[in-house]
């Protein structure tokens, strides 16, 4: 019955879900071959759908890791030609100070993406309070605006 039901699935769910099988395996080594090797999938929409997905997960792991800007040219190169992909690695870029409490540009972060600020707002990935705050006054949407004053009160409250 699996046999079946697996058969009836079509044949680009299976790769995606092949494809995210092997991207969340990879030896970091082989990272960026798999990588040009999913993005010259015929189905360029599934292929940068299941890059993206890795993309956030890797980032996430990586983001106040040293290994972080390394990792993250070596992935510029490879997804180059992926307008959508080469715009999410940028918002991570930017996240990464942020994460970090590094330096910042207020304007970056006001003028980013949807993504980004519900990003910062809504892991943990960010947790300075001028970020939020900023984000909380200056937010692109109620959404984030709402999300960050939420997560300012909780880091009032002690303990």
């Amino acid at each position: 019955m699996n046999s079946r039901r697996q058969s009836d699935e079509p044949a680009e769910h299976r790769r995606f879900a092949h494809y995210l099988q092997a991207l969340q395996s990879v030896a970091a080594a082989d990272e960026a071959d798999l990588l040009a090797a999913v993005l010259r999938d015929e189905d360029t929409s599934m292929a940068v759908s299941a890059v993206s997905r890795h993309l956030d997960r890797r980032a996430t792991e990586l983001i106040t890791d040293p290994a972080f800007t390394a990792w993250a040219q070596a992935m510029s190169r490879v997804i180059d030609q992926h307008d959508f992909l080469t715009t999410r690695l940028h918002e991570w870029r930017l996240l990464r100070p942020l994460a970090l409490r590094e330096p910042w540009a207020a304007e970056e972060l006001t003028d980013a993406s949807d993504w980004l600020q519900r990003t910062a707002v809504t892991t943990q990935i960010v947790t300075a309070p001028d970020v939020l705050r900023l984000l909380a006054e200056r937010g692109r949407t109620r959404r984030v605006r709402n999300a960050a004053h939420h997560r300012l009160h909780h880091l009032k409250k002690p303990g």
